[in-house]
C-alpha cells in the first residue's frame, strides 16, 4: 500500500510537470514505488498459496496480467496522447492507484512481521552499479566505446557490481541471497527474462517510433498498431492457466521465446517501404503469441522451490530482472542503432537504425532461447518425470544444481 501511494503521488507530479527535469526527478520517484510494489504483490502470492497447483495457477495469471498489460498500455496510452495530452497518460494512474489502496486492506490479508536488518551496502552498491553500465552502454551512442567517460563508467559499474556479489556473500541478511541461484530452474529464469525483457523493451520503443516517424502514424494510431499483439497476447496468456499441471512449464517457454524470436527477426526486416500489414502487423502476431506463452512460465520458474522465508527475495530477484534487463536492453539497443551511419533522409536514417536494434533484440532472444534450453527444460522435464513416478518422493533442490 506504501508503494502504490509513492507510484501514485510521483504519478501525479509528472503528469504537472513544468519542466523536463521536474518529469525525471518524478520518473525516479515512480520507479522507488513500482520497485516496492512489483515484488511485493508476487510475495503475497507465494504467501498465500501454498506450493503445488493453485499457486502455479496464481503465479501464472500474475505472469499473464503482467505481460498483457504491458502491450494494452501502450494502445490506452497512445489514445489518451492524441486525444487529450501526454499527461493524461500519468493522470490515469491516479485513480488507479486510489482504488487498489482502497481495495487492499479488504482482499489482502496481512502477513506475518519479522525483524531484519537492511542490507544497506548491498543496495547502495547494486544501484549505483546497474547505473553507471547502463549510463556507458547510453553514453556510447554520443562518445562511442573508447570515450574516456564510457569507459570509467563501464569499468565503475562492473567493479560495483562485483563488489556486490562479495557484500551479498558475506551480508547477514541479503537483499539477494546467493542460495536461491542453486536452482537451474530459478537460475535460468531469471537469466531468461533478464534477455527477453531486453529484446522487448527494444521492441516496444523502436517500433513506436518507427510507426510515428517512417509510417507517418499519429499517437492514436501508434497506440492501435499495437493492437493485433495485444489480442493475441491476451487470448494466449488467458489459455495458460488452464495448461498448468498437463505438462511441463518449460515447454510453452521454449515455444513462446522461440515464436517470439520468429517474429522479433522478421520485424527487424523492416525498411522505409515496408507496409504496416506485412511489415509490423503480421510479425507483431507473432510476437504477441511468444509473450503470452512465455511471461507466466517466466515468472513461476523465477520462484519455483524457493523457501518460505526467501519468498520476497525470489520475488525480488523476477522484477530486478526485468527491470535491469529493460534498463540494459534499452541501452544496447540504443548504442547499436547509433552505429547507422548517416546517409540518406533522416526517414531512411531512423528505419534503419530501427532494423539494426531490432536485429539486437533477435541477438538478445536467441540467448534467451539458449538459457531455456540449458537451464530450464532439462531440469522441469527431470523434475516432471520424477513427479509422475507412482510413490516417488520429490526430488531434492540440490539435484537442480548440478
Amino acid at each position: 500500500m506504501f508503494g502504490l501511494v509513492v507510484f501514485s503521488v510521483a504519478s501525479l507530479l509528472i503528469g504537472l510537470a513544468p519542466t523536463g527535469w521536474w518529469a525525471i526527478a518524478g520518473r525516479a520517484v515512480q520507479g522507488i514505488g513500482a520497485a516496492i510494489v512489483a515484488p511485493a504483490s508476487l510475495s503475497l502470492l507465494t504467501a498465500s498459496f501454498p506450493e503445488g497447483r493453485e499457486r502455479t495457477r496464481a503465479v501464472a495469471l500474475y505472469g499473464a496480467t503482467a505481460g498483457i498489460g504491458a502491450s494494452l498500455g501502450l494502445v490506452i496510452g497512445g489514445a489518451l496522447a492524441h486525444w487529450i495530452s501526454w499527461r493524461a497518460g500519468f493522470f490515469v494512474n491516479v485513480p488507479i492507484g486510489a482504488a487498489m489502496i482502497a481495495l487492499a486492506p479488504r482482499f489482502l490479508p496481512e502477513s506475518g512481521r519479522g525483524r531484519g536488518r537492511f542490507d544497506v551496502f548491498g543496495a547502495v552498491s547494486a544501484t549505483l552499479g546497474v547505473g553507471a553500465l547502463v549510463f556507458g552502454i547510453i553514453n556510447t551512442a554520443d562518445q562511442g566505446w573508447a570515450s574516456p567517460v564510457t569507459v570509467t563508467a563501464v569499468t565503475v559499474g562492473v567493479a560495483l557490481l562485483i563488489a556486490f556479489v562479495l557484500i551479498e556473500r558475506r551480508a547477514a541478511q541479503p537483499i539477494m541471497p546467493l542460495r536461491l541461484f542453486t536452482s537451474r530452474r530459478r537460475t535460468g529464469a531469471y537469466l531468461a527474462r533478464f534477455l527477453y525483457l531486453g529484446a522487448m523493451i527494444a521492441f516496444f520503443f523502436f517500433i513506436t517510433l518507427f510507426l510515428q516517424e517512417v509510417l507517418g502514424f499519429d499517437p492514436l494510431q501508434a497506440g492501435m498498431g499495437f493492437l493485433p499483439m495485444t489480442a493475441v497476447n491476451f487470448a494466449v496468456a488467458m489459455s495458460i492457466p488452464r495448461l498448468v499441471g498437463k505438462a511441463p512449464g518449460s515447454i510453452p517457454l521454449v515455444a513462446g521465446v522461440l515464436i517470439t524470436l520468429s517474429g522479433m527477426f522478421w520485424l527487424s526486416r523492416v525498411g522505409v517501404d515496408s507496409g504496416y500489414l506485412t511489415g509490423v502487423a503480421l510479425p507483431m502476431v507473432l510476437i504477441g503469441a511468444g509473450q503470452g506463452l512465455a511471461f507466466a512460465p517466466l515468472t513461476s520458474f523465477g520462484i519455483i522451490g524457493a523457501p518460505a522465508a526467501d519468498a520476497g527475495a525470489a520475488s525480488g530477484l523476477v522484477n530486478t530482472f526485468h527491470q535491469v534487463g529493460t534498463c540494459l536492453g534499452l541501452g544496447i539497443a540504443v548504442a547499436a542503432a547509433a552505429t547507422v551511419p548517416t546517409t540518406g533522409s533522416a526517414v531512411a536514417h531512423l528505419a534503419s537504425q530501427v532494423s539494426v536494434a531490432l536485429t539486437t533484440g533477435s541477438f538478445l532472444l536467441l540467448l534467451a532461447l539458449i538459457v531455456t534450453a540449458a537451464f530450464i527444460l532439462p531440469a522441469d522435464l527431470a523434475a516432471h518425470h520424477t513427479k509422475k513416478q507412482p510413490g516417488a518422493a520429490p526430488a531434492p533442490q540440490v539435484q537442480e544444481a548440478r
